[in-house]
């Protein structure tokens, strides 16, 4: 009985915490798709030719309730977030995890890793456009209180823009604590506002019938394509609930969405219907027409407050995605703050802070308006889902061994929907599509630069090295002077002598009493585990091979896991610790082959302005010997 007893206890702290759990993903992973019923009715029905008819707003609204359920519930919610690695989702984390399940097979592992570069390159067009599309669509609801304020819609915009991005140093959890209230209370105040207008206009719910879509679809023609590059703004978002998953887990993520926050959005996005049916006149604005006149002051400012969480939940996605592309070797290196004790995922990396200030305010300023962003947005979003969808699939093939039977079938409906998406969203690369897609090719280029770059500098180390175990042989017969004390050479390569283990030998003709070459290693795991983390070597003469090794969500402090060694048997004292690095200057040379000139050159400004490698691991200035070296790539 006492057993029992302590099992149910057991199963109550566990559902408290996962209500704890799921309350903080309301305020961090909801606020993109939550502050979609801002602008999607609008986007729809409002442009493109389109009106307000009544089988037209049926249509819509049943093509945004059947998109959200198979696109966010189907799709992501129980579909994607099972292909997590090891807790961390998004779409680099599920990059890593395809290349891991294709073992050897270079070609596909390169394959898949284009795929996974190119959705996380539109993954920062949607970091630019979210906080401007966003805020501009909370602060147009001051044309509908007062329109004389509409003129300064765009200079509040970026007011609370600057100052959104000026806050990022602070660390999220300073802001976080305030923000599941605030969007608590935005996702009840949508639910009441929706529900009011169906009580009065019940026969909006018929657009529950799938057959309404279709006959959107069929009575519409070419504009209903059109309409459907709308209706992905409802979906704005989904990509947010993965990639946030290792901060909340998938559970609370799952109840979170299933009980609170898709009921709210279904509500609002009727109640915006029911209005429509009664006064096709409020396409307006919709959103801001559902809300009584006294409260729509209050109401501005609650979706403003919404609006720079939503944004939040893109900007610290952009974050954890960069470190990520660092770590998996697909970036410079850049400096990485930690804002909170308690959540290494909690990062603030100060110059994508700067790149994305300064495009998002090129955004507010080139588009000036939410329905003109409304055309560049959904372009990014469809991208990024479509590679997902791509990827999740060799997932359930290679890792959950699912029958060719299933995947197709699955496969077939869920590219169908993302390529349809895609589609009626690349009709609007003229109007502002190209502005995602122009980011998208640029940080793409940068990416893929930097990788193959790094593989033809290591080619070109490796190849002018000395082999290691030689030289060890020719050193014990010919003895060079010994000082006291540990020199740790950064090495790429464990069988060739480092060029600073040399340099330092032929210059300053001596040999520490113990030699160990270092290399860190990351995994395509986001965590190392603790008996993969060290391993080391032992060689003639005092030499040691250590391989440090980390996850891709992880900061490499490589003094702090050499500290650990001494359980491996190896002890180190970094008063007495000298570490060697041999810095390598860049020139691009057009007779080497390898890259075009011009991506050798962007190679070598990129390498030019990284972030050091030591700084990158942590070594303290004070116990680093830098000696150069040129390499032409």
């Amino acid at each position: 009985m006492g057993h029992a007893h302590l099992q149910g206890g057991g199963a109550a702290d566990s559902r408290r915490r996962v209500a704890k759990l799921a309350l903080g993903a309301i305020g961090v992973v909801f606020g993109d798709i939550g502050t979609s019923p801002l602008y999607t009715m609008k986007e729809t029905l409002g442009t493109h030719g389109m009106s307000p008819t009544p089988p037209a707003v049926l249509g819509v609204l049943s093509l945004i309730l059947w998109s959200l359920i198979i696109v966010v519930s189907l799709k992501y919610v129980t579909f994607v977030m099972r292909a997590d690695n090891k807790g961390e989702g998004g779409i680099m984390a599920l990059m890593a995890l395809t290349q891991r399940s294709m073992g050897g097979l270079a070609r596909a592992r390169w394959v898949l890793g284009l795929f996974g570069i190119f959705g996380a390159a539109l993954f920062y067009g949607d970091g630019v456009i979210t906080p401007a599309i966003s805020v501009l669509g909370a602060v147009e609801g001051l044309e509908v209180a007062a329109p004389s304020l509409g003129r300064f819609v765009v200079l509040i915009a970026l007011v609370i823009l600057a100052g959104m991005f000026a806050l990022q140093r602070h660390g999220t959890h300073a802001v976080g604590k305030a923000f599941a209230p605030v969007m608590t209370l935005w996702f009840l105040v949508l639910a009441v506002l929706g529900a009011r207008q169906i009580v009065q206009h019940p026969q909006v719910l018929y657009a529950a019938n799938p057959a309404y879509a279709v006959r959107f679809f069929v009575s519409h023609g070419h504009t209903s394509f059109i309409a459907l590059g709308g209706v992905v703004l409802a979906l704005t978002g989904a990509e947010a609930l993965y990639a946030d998953m290792g901060h909340f887990g998938k559970k609370p993520i799952r109840v979170a969405w299933f009980c609170f926050v898709l009921p709210a959005l279904l509500f609002n996005y009727f109640g915006q219907g029911a209005l429509l049916l009664r006064n096709p006149a409020a396409i307006d604005s919709p959103f801001y027409l559902l809300v009584p006149e006294a409260l729509l002051y209050p109401m501005v400012a609650l979706a403003t407050a919404a609006a720079v969480i939503a944004s939040q939940a893109v900007i610290s996605g952009a974050f954890s995605m960069t470190r990520e592309a660092m770590s998996l070797g697909y970036s410079p290196r850049m400096a990485v703050v930690h804002t909170s004790r308690e959540m290494s995922g909690q990062i603030f990396v100060p110059w994508v802070n700067r790149m994305l200030l300064v495009l998002v305010v090129g955004a507010v300023l080139g588009f000036r308006s939410s329905d003109n962003l409304g055309a560049a947005y959904g372009i990014a979003v469809t991208g990024t889902m479509t590679m997902t969808t791509l990827l999740a699939l060799v997932v359930a093939r290679r890792m959950w061994r699912w029958n060719w039977l299933v995947v197709v079938p699955v496969g077939i409906l869920l590219m169908a929907l993302d390529l349809s998406y895609f589609g009626a969203n690349a009709l609007k690369i003229a109007h502002g599509g190209w502005f995602p897609l122009v980011l998208g090719v640029v940080i793409f280029i940068v990416m893929t630069t930097w990788r193959r770059g790094r593989e033809l500098v290591m080619r070109e180390i490796k190849q002018g090295g000395l082999a290691l175990e030689p030289f060890i042989a020719s050193i014990a017969e010919h003895p060079p002077l010994r000082v006291p004390g540990t020199a740790v050479f950064l090495t790429a390569n464990q069988n060739a002598v480092p060029h600073a283990l040399l340099h330092n030998l032929k210059h300053n003709k001596v040999l520490h009493e113990r030699n160990v070459l270092l290399t860190v290693e990351v995994l395509e795991t986001p965590l190392a585990e603790a008996e993969e983390r060290i391993e080391i070597t032992r060689m003639d003469g005092e030499f040691y091979g250590l391989a440090l090794r980390f996850g891709f969500a992880e900061d490499p402090n490589v003094p702090l896991a050499m500290s650990q060694c001494a359980r491996e048997g190896i002890a180190f004292d970094m008063m007495d610790t000298t570490f060697f690095l041999s810095r390598e200057t860049i020139v691009a040379d057009a007779r080497r082959p390898g890259m075009a000139l011009w991506r050798d050159k962007l190679f070598a400004f990129l390498a030019r302005n990284a972030l050091p490698a030591t700084a990158f691991f942590q070594i303290p200035g004070n116990r680093l010997i830098e000696l150069g070296a040129q390499v032409e790539i």
